[in-house]
């Protein structure tokens, strides 16, 4: 499985960007799709997922009604949406698959990832 992330950059802040993470090498509608995103200095936190039909999306609360992932089964591809964008959102941005994830909880636990891709770099001026 090999996930490529791409669509970073500089935004300022109240500006949008959006994420395609493109799956290859795996049934894409076997998967479950995560973003996950790690600022200097801290760990790396969830910020979205979306199960593997794309009927059920989660969402960290700091990025709720601001963020919108969705997936593309033509595509292979996951997006993450984001607007209004806060300096805070400033991290790279990571996406995961996994088969085996069925839960809330497990969807939001990035040890439970199989697969990641490389990262993408969002930074949002003030």
């Amino acid at each position: 499985v090999q996930l490529q992330a791409s669509g970073g950059g500089l935004v300022q802040a109240g500006g949008s960007l959006r994420l395609p993470c493109a799956a290859s090498g795996v049934t894409f509608s076997s998967l479950s799709m995560g973003w996950f995103r790690q600022a200097p200095g801290k760990e790396r936190e969830f910020v979205a997922a979306v199960n593997w039909n794309g009927g059920v999306t989660y969402y960290a609360d700091s990025v709720k009604g601001r963020f919108t992932i969705s997936r593309d089964y033509a595509k292979n591809t996951v997006y993450l949406q984001m607007n209004n964008l806060k300096p805070e959102d400033t991290a790279v941005y990571y996406c995961a698959a996994d088969h085996n994830l069925s839960s809330p909880a497990a969807r939001r636990d990035l040890r439970l990832y199989d697969y990641w891709g490389q990262g993408t770099q969002v930074t949002v001026s003030s």
